[in-house]
């Protein structure tokens, strides 16, 4: 959720800090902060501990500006003059103990001022850490978990520790999930941890980077080290010492990541989230390049050759990665291998018998909190786990037995649009390819052939859509009612996601056999019910039995069809999709809806690229 960003080298911290502030906002966030040092010392240098507990320097401090509300408060606040340094730590903050206020925005720092941290994650003992260190005579300036950190490190060095000792010492009195840095008055390193929240190194030609995501750095290199769990790290600015949690120096590799940092710009967009629903075919490409054969009917696959055909899979999944992952599920149970999706919050809590079961982690990011957690309740119960994921490097996809990326490129805006895409589509050459009684089969290789044409369809969905049209006809009213049946109910389900997410109207979806149970008694002439009609089967046509359902309350029909099943006939607005292949229209349904979400929430002025209380990683369950 929270965004870091840590620099120490030979240039100017605050320009680095607010650079990859900036390139973290997409993260979501209330407040944000910068602490700067012009560093100065060693760290064991001959200063030692000085009689108020701070290490000795030559007088500099660590000046901390912090605002609440956007960047731009915080860089006004910088304004009439910023910090000077060459160390400095940085922070996006996405409340969890207090309010966004100046006060509880991050950096934190104790009574001394001889240590700023940032932290994400939650300290879940903070509470008994706060206590005691309010008996011992420390002083609290706001309500966050994260200020126990710089009053432990204070305290450590009282006792006569050096930094990186005190450091080591305040984190392991933590319990929970964190990423932190810290910074010294006086010394030219940055101190950090991990423990289950993201936090990464970039190796940089004038000075080292950490970083809670790698876009925050990317302006700068693309060289980077990932931290894992119970590791610890001092960075100086010509290289990085890292340790495990026995104290021993880690060997670490870097990796060189293969995103541009062109690729995180708008180019010419208004909003990411535009630019990324436009992205869609490129992303699919990307997806399926080298992995389809439709000659045979086959898929290539190398990172799961060694994952034998399951009997039962298990999809742990949050948000619209549930969404793609309940057709990932319905995917594999056609292929005859029995497959359910899980809400990866109820299954990590609620672990059902896993058995033999392959155990699927769908995530965008790789990092968020819930899905990890179940794909480690699967682990201790001895089952095999894979992550379906877009970021090389992220947990899921160490800590995971095996992993497949989608490789739909970085993603800025925080309502999900080309990485749903990308899972579905990743999903079902998984199902290819581990569901061995389908592969090379004539229904096979007509579905390999589909998603072949997937991109180009998409494209012509882009090109002729009327979803500004409709848009601009349904702005306003008191709900939004999304429905379909089998492979149309999970689109309905992303639909409504989507439309609330940045449009902040209520919009719900469902199985359209459920609008009798209950939603029909909401359905007025102010709920326009958008219908995900596809193909012309029995499915199809009891979809169309409920349009009339409600078009004879008054209410008005969006119709997302291919015109199979005549339910045009029954709406008030039409949004057509190709003729394509079953297996992808729900996808191509998907697009039309995606861009009515997006027309909307520009119609009535929202901040679409980062909806509010939303963040783009959830770090935290």
């Amino acid at each position: 959720m929270c965004g870091i960003v840590g620099y120490v080298g030979d240039g100017d911290a605050t320009r680095v800090l607010l650079s990859g502030l900036n390139q973290l906002e997409y993260r979501g966030y209330d407040s944000a902060g910068i602490a700067v040092s012009d560093g100065g010392g060693e760290i064991c240098g001959d200063g030692g501990v000085d009689a108020n507990g701070g290490v000795s320097s030559d007088g500099a401090g660590i000046d901390v500006r912090k605002r609440a509300g956007e960047l731009e408060n915080l860089e006004a606040a910088i304004e009439s003059g910023a910090p000077t340094g060459s160390v400095g730590i940085g922070h996006t903050r996405w409340s969890t103990h207090g309010p966004p206020t100046d006060r509880n925005a991050h950096p934190h720092t104790g009574e001394t001022g001889a240590v700023a941290v940032v932290h994400n994650g939650i300290i879940e003992n903070y509470r008994a850490l706060k206590e005691a260190l309010v008996d011992a005579g420390r002083t609290f300036e706001s309500d966050t978990d994260t200020e126990v950190v710089p009053h432990l490190i204070e305290q450590a060095l009282a006792d006569g520790a050096d930094p990186e000792t005190a450091f080591r010492r305040a984190v392991s009195q933590l319990e929970g999930s964190y990423a932190i840095v810290a910074v010294f008055e006086g010394v030219d390193a940055l101190f950090a941890a991990r423990n289950d929240s993201p936090l990464v190194l970039g190796v940089g030609d004038d000075g080292y980077h950490v970083a809670s995501d790698v876009p925050a750095f990317l302006e700068f290199t693309e060289r980077v080290v990932y931290l894992e769990d119970g590791e610890t790290v001092v960075v100086r600015g010509d290289g990085a010492t890292v340790r495990d949690g026995d104290g021993d120096v880690v060997e670490k590799a870097v990796t060189t990541v293969d995103w541009d940092v062109e690729d995180t710009g708008k180019s010419g967009y208004d909003h990411y989230m535009l630019k990324e629903i436009h992205e869609q075919p490129t992303a699919l490409r990307q997806c399926l390049s080298g992995r389809v054969n439709e000659l045979d009917g086959t898929v290539e696959l190398p990172e799961v050759d060694g994952v034998p055909a399951p009997s039962t899979v298990h999809l742990v999944a949050c948000g619209t990665s549930y969404h793609a992952a309940l057709v990932g599920a319905a995917r594999f149970r056609e292929a005859g291998t029995p497959a359910q999706a899980f809400l990866a919050s109820e299954y990590a809590v609620r672990t059902p018998p896993v058995g033999d079961a392959l155990v699927i982690g769908v995530t965008q990011s790789g990092e968020t909190a819930d899905t990890l957690a179940a794909l480690r309740a699967a682990r201790s119960r001895g089952a095999r786990t894979l992550a379906v994921t877009n970021v090389v490097g992220s947990s899921a996809a160490r800590e995971c037995d095996d992993a497949v990326y989608i490789r739909a490129g970085p993603e800025i805006g925080v309502a999900a649009t080309k990485t749903f895409t990308s899972q579905v589509v990743s999903l079902s050459l998984l199902v290819e390819r581990l569901a061995g009684s389908a592969t090379g089969s004539e229904a096979s290789r007509e579905r390999l052939a589909a998603l072949r044409d997937l991109p180009g369809l998409v494209q012509q969905v882009l090109d002729e859509s009327a979803a500004a049209a409709v848009a601009e006809a349904y702005v306003g009213r008191d709900g939004y009612f999304f429905i379909g049946r089998g492979p149309n109910h999970p689109v309905a389900l992303e639909g409504a996601l989507k439309f609330k997410e940045i449009t902040y109207e209520h919009a719900e979806g469902f199985a359209a056999g459920e609008l009798k149970h209950g939603t029909l008694a909401l359905v007025t002439e102010r709920t326009p019910v958008i219908a995900v009609v596809t193909g012309d089967d029995a499915a199809a046509r009891k979809t169309v039995s409920n349009v009339k359902e409600v078009e004879a309350r008054g209410a008005p029909v969006i119709a997302v069809t291919d015109g199979r099943a005549g339910v045009a006939e029954y709406a008030d607005h039409t949004l057509a999709l190709p003729d394509a292949h079953p297996s992808v229209l729900p996808l191509l349904a998907n697009t039309q809806l995606q861009l009515v979400a997006y027309h909307v929430a520009n119609r009535l002025g929202r901040s679409i690229d980062k909806p509010r209380n939303l963040a783009k990683s959830v770090t935290v369950e």
